[in-house]
């Protein structure tokens, strides 16, 4: 007897599908994560100038992130200085001009490297504490009974968290670049024989109020942004303990890479004004 089932169509998968869909689901998730990141920000800049204005959990976030950092960003900032000395010394030496290197590492630290190393300082130690405290906050459900409560988790705990960094970490930056000329004076004078006064000549002539400018303000764009990051990757963190520790490391790879990223888009705009 012939068979008289309608025979069933069967698709095969196309590979080329595939590939599509691991390249533009990571790049969907990456803007889905970017724009969430943005209206967070949008939301505490709402929240910034609507009372009740709390000023005790700013005061605790500007301690434990300012004071907290001081001393390591203080301590990179001295072996900073001393290691970049010590290559620039090699380099210089070459043209007899190590009277040269007092300037070069304070130009390189008020532009480059006391903005971004400060940064990734506090994010290291600050950034990686506030999204597992907010994550922990979220799995334990305790953001969800300040929002009963009637408090805008928002206004009470990213906004204290944002200004205070955006706060210190130029602070922590000047700290940083002092540190790290102490180290460069030590290595260059001390060890390596070259003229104080020639050394601290060179600093003022090559260092203007347009770099310590460019340090400020870049120090307190990293503030906003790695401060915004690490409270996002908590704030909205899901999937018990692994869930937060996935939400810190994350919230540190990112906050690094933005960065670096924001650093070069900085260094363009304010060398060009």
């Amino acid at each position: 007897m012939a068979n008289t089932e309608p025979l069933i169509a069967t698709s095969k998968p196309n590979p080329l599908m595939g590939v599509v869909d691991a390249v533009v689901d990571p790049v969907i998730d990456a803007l889905d994560d970017v724009g969430a990141t943005v209206l967070l920000l949008l939301q505490a800049l709402s929240w910034l100038v609507r009372p009740p204005f709390r000023i005790a959990q700013l005061f605790l976030a500007i301690e434990f992130i300012g004071a907290g950092s001081l001393f390591i960003a203080g301590l990179v900032g001295l072996f900073t200085g001393m290691a970049f000395t010590v290559s620039s010394i090699v380099g210089f030496r070459q043209f007899s001009a190590e009277g040269m290197v007092g300037g070069v590492v304070a130009l390189a630290l008020a532009r480059e490297l006391a903005p971004v190393l400060a940064a990734v300082v506090v994010t290291a130690r600050a950034g990686s504490t506030m999204a597992s405290e907010l994550g922990n906050m979220r799995v334990t459900e305790q953001i969800d009974a300040i929002t009963t409560m009637g408090v805008s988790p928002v206004q009470y705990l990213v906004v204290p968290r944002v200004v205070a960094t955006t706060i210190v970490l130029p602070m922590l930056a000047l700290a940083f670049g002092i540190a790290g000329m102490g180290g460069s004076y030590v290595v260059g004078v001390i060890w390596q024989g070259i003229d104080p006064g020639l050394f601290v000549d060179k600093i003022q002539i090559f260092v203007r109020w347009t770099d310590v400018k460019m340090l400020l303000v870049k120090s307190a764009v990293f503030g906003v942004v790695v401060s915004t990051i690490c409270c996002k990757k908590g704030f909205f963190a899901s999937g018990g303990a692994r869930g937060v520790g996935e939400a810190t490391a994350k919230a540190v790879v990112a906050s690094i890479v933005a960065i670096f990223a924001f650093d070069y888009v900085l260094t363009t705009l304010l060398t060009d004004m």
